[in-house]
């Protein structure tokens, strides 16, 4: 039997969105650039996941307009828009200060590095035991800083950024301050309340069971009208002229779809998380004496879908590819940089010493977890430790 623990790498496909897929498929095939009825079904498709995308995002009660939300291939490709995007706008803006998180996804890190060959004077906050230093934070704000980036949740160790406190302190110190947050691995999973305070904010399909190659960035009515966001991408002008490109139709269909499914049932994924959470870290707390380490952010809140472990005497890689051996997969941090020979900027940042970095592994669990697999993991883990303590070099 298969324990598939790697959800934050990807989900499966739910059924709601394979199904959206497969009309998209047999029906609905059209370039909604098109004219013709065949154009217009494949951009009612689209319409109805834009609108269920900024249903998702917006407060109860608020209605927003279309152009907010602009669909792109995923959350690497929202998060280049959305730092780029915005740090370009303006010509005033050119060589002002921006301010990231340490522990962001690679693609906000990327696009950061790249604004700072063009002259920006990028800022790195680091983020011990998973929090933000605020101190470190509150002394580089200044009244030239134009860009504030945080994840809602890290990938890696489920930290959740209080992006209230970080906005409503960058305000203070640079009123027209935009601020940016990459929701890809909190999106769905948490209130949305938690987001209400960012002006822009990155999501993606694959993670709450939607299709791979389909995400989107969301913009305040604010950003698009005084055009504080400009495209990366050109070309046909589509996505209100912020992504040009014929649109992914199959993908942002299952993308509403996933949205619609997770949205009709989110009082039920909530507590699906959170008892498979609390039942993880009690099962693998047993362990602590046969070299088992949980890393649990120090924060207020932390999201009930991942658990970094450390498993003290034994390689990451040398776990993971033991463990796939018992029919567990789980991960070594970030699926997207896992293919990289560097330590994790994550787990270094949290403060875990370089040998404890080499052996943390991610469990990350989906709709389909359940406690047997969990107890899989643990069993696995206890008897891989056993196994291949010994043979560490």
């Amino acid at each position: 039997m298969t324990h598939y623990l790697d959800n934050s790498a990807t989900t499966p496909l739910c059924e709601a969105a394979r199904e959206a897929v497969i009309s998209i498929i047999d029906e609905n095939f059209g370039n909604p650039s098109s004219l013709h009825s065949v154009g217009v079904k494949a951009q009612e498709a689209v319409d109805s996941a834009r609108k269920a995308v900024l249903s998702s995002l917006l407060p109860a009660g608020k209605r927003g307009k279309p152009e907010q939300v602009i669909f792109t291939s995923g959350g690497t490709e929202a998060n280049n828009l959305a730092i780029i995007g915005t740090a370009t706008a303006k010509p005033r803006n050119a060589g002002k200060k921006i301010i990231i998180g340490e522990t962001e996804h690679s693609s906000v890190l990327a696009s950061a590095e790249r604004l700072k060959t063009l002259g920006y004077n990028v800022v790195f906050i680091p983020s011990p035991n998973g929090v933000w230093d605020m101190e470190t934070f509150e002394r580089e704000l200044t009244a030239d800083a134009i860009l504030v980036s945080a994840m809602l949740v890290n990938n890696e160790t489920g930290a959740v950024n209080d992006i209230a406190k970080i906005a409503a302190a960058a305000r203070k110190a640079s009123p027209d301050v935009i601020i940016h947050c990459d929701a890809v691995q909190g999106y769905m999973r948490l209130p949305k309340s938690l987001l209400s305070p960012a002006d822009i904010v990155t999501v993606s399909a694959h993670k709450i069971g939607g299709p791979k190659g389909a995400g989107a960035l969301f913009a305040s009515e604010d950003v698009i009208k005084k055009k504080a966001l400009i495209p990366v991408i050109f070309g046909g002008g589509q996505e209100h002229g912020l992504r040009s490109g014929t649109e992914n139709v199959l993908g942002i269909a299952g993308f509403g779809a996933a949205v619609d499914y997770f949205a009709k049932n989110q009082n039920s994924i909530y507590s699906h998380f959170d008892r498979l959470y609390s039942y993880a870290v009690g099962r693998f707390s047993e362990l602590e004496s046969d070299g088992i380490i949980l890393n649990i952010p120090q924060t207020e809140r932390v999201a009930h879908h991942i658990l970094s472990v450390t498993a003290r005497g034994v390689r990451s890689e040398t776990m993971l590819h033991f463990l796939s051996s018992e029919d567990v997969f789980v991960s070594s941090g970030s699926a997207c940089s896992s293919n990289t020979k560097s330590k994790s900027h994550v787990l270094r940042s949290f403060g875990l010493s370089d040998d404890d970095i080499d052996s943390t592994l991610r469990l990350s669990f989906g709709l389909g977890t359940s406690e047997e697999d969990i107890d899989a993991a643990a069993d696995a883990f206890l008897k891989g430790i056993k196994t291949l303590s010994h043979k560490r070099g």
